[in-house]
């Protein structure tokens, strides 16, 4: 498994198939702040942040910070699901955002290109995925 360096600049790597990463300067609370904030300036909805170390602690277990935001555009995802129904089964967008044993705030969200594969969708939607990496980077730097 590739590792990203901290404290750098976004620097993307592939972590597993189809799983694209980028490490934050900022801790997982922060980060997701961060993507909170740039969500609302571009005009794009979060459907949902689900904190899975916070339900892990209601349940009594104990997970390293870990959420995942899920957002989206219905201008952008309605061409893919219309083009290729089982397109749905991976939107909307979703970036997850964890803390790794090192202490390291990583980011994680599906490559379009693995997406377009997946799915069998034309290649020229898979533009209409590109907000996960950008959003991704910005909030990470």
């Amino acid at each position: 498994m590739k590792t990203p360096a901290s404290n750098q600049s976004a620097i993307r790597s592939s972590t597993h198939e189809g799983i694209e990463t980028v490490a934050s300067n900022y801790s997982v609370d922060e980060t997701v702040t961060r993507l909170q904030a740039l969500l609302e300036e571009k005009g794009i909805k979060l459907f949902c942040l689900i904190d899975h170390s916070g339900e892990a602690a209601a349940a009594g277990l104990t997970m390293r910070p870990t959420k995942l935001l899920i957002f989206g555009n219905p201008k952008a995802g309605t061409p893919l699901m219309v083009s290729a129904p089982s397109t749905a089964l991976d939107l909307p967008l979703k970036i997850l955002v964890a803390e790794t044993e090192t202490g390291k705030t990583l980011l994680f969200w599906n490559d379009p290109a693995w997406l377009q594969k997946r799915h069998d969708f034309p290649e020229e939607l898979a533009i209409n995925l590109a907000a996960a990496q950008a959003l991704a980077a910005a909030a990470a730097s």
